[in-house]
């Protein structure tokens, strides 16, 4: 079991925030511009989750991207995706998609279902300056190649990115080295225990039920669609699952800080004003991939 001196305690709760993006997706967004620099490297965390066909049926239609990677997971629901790099996946439930824009693309996510329910989270990782530019690359994860383990208290484990008691995740980033889990706690107040790098911004988004965060002090409760930004005072975070009858789900989120401007106009996200400006230029231009 993992170590933990000092867990690290819960800062801020955060609502999310009711919006729309591509062609009218309803969603809710939790990491917003202004967290931007709090929780460096990460840039916008989006939730969208609906059994209404009309809440997302429309999709999000070609739109660039440059100087940052998506990251999309879906727990439930089928989306296609087109790049102009040529690159082509159907995101299905369990799955993943991770996306490095790099110098610019256009792409394209669009349902492909008429019915049912459509759940996922879509999170925005920066780039550090010196690959803004970089190639674009594009990766299917089906939910079945994810590695995964259970805890001896019964927790689920998918490691998305990163690592965690000992299994390696399915992407790892050198720059940012982030953490991307999905945890399933059982009914009943399992614990999980994850160590963080001292420095590494990081936090929590509930998506079923409620995980409590536990320091030396408290047992801070975060609900359903709500994030929790944690401490950087620590070397991990423990985390239990509610007491009662219903399971949990949440992601824990964490990552390497850049600590370089953040410059974003809509889909670009680069360092300075002026590298904006030849972004624009250069998608109108017919210069991305």
């Amino acid at each position: 079991m993992a170590d933990i001196q000092q867990p690290r305690r819960v800062e801020r709760l955060v609502d999310g925030q009711r919006t729309s993006d591509g062609a009218g997706v309803k969603l809710t967004r939790l990491l917003t511009q202004d967290l931007q620099q709090r929780l460096d490297p990460f840039l916008m965390l989006d939730n969208f989750a609906s059994d209404d066909p009309g809440d997302y049926g429309a999709g999000f239609p070609s739109h660039p991207h440059r100087g940052f990677e998506t990251v999309t997971y879906m727990i439930e629901g089928r989306m296609l995706h087109r790049d102009s790099a040529g690159h082509e996946g159907l995101l299905q439930s369990g799955g993943v998609q991770w996306m490095t824009a790099g110098r610019g693309l256009v792409h394209s996510e669009m349902p492909q279902q008429e019915q049912g329910r459509m759940e996922g989270f879509q999170l925005w990782l920066n780039l550090p300056a010196r690959d803004k530019l970089c190639d674009p690359w594009y990766r299917d994860i089906p939910g079945e190649e994810l590695p995964r383990f259970t805890t001896p208290a019964g927790v689920g484990v998918r490691v998305i990115a990163g690592e965690s008691h000992g299994v390696a995740g399915a992407v790892q980033r050198e720059p940012t080295q982030p953490l991307l889990l999905d945890l399933h706690f059982p009914a009943g107040g399992a614990e999980f225990r994850q160590p963080l790098a001292a420095g590494h911004n990081a936090f929590l988004c509930v998506y079923r039920g409620a995980v409590e965060v536990i320091d030396a002090e408290a047992a801070s409760p975060v609900g359903r669609r709500r994030m929790a930004i944690l401490a950087n005072d620590g070397d991990g975070v423990v985390l239990r699952g509610a007491a009662g009858s219903e399971p949990a789900r949440a992601l824990l989120v964490a990552g390497r800080p850049l600590r370089e401007p953040i410059a974003q106009y809509g889909p670009f996200v680069m360092n300075t004003r002026e590298q904006l400006l030849q972004a624009v230029q250069d998608f109108q231009g017919g210069r991305f991939a």
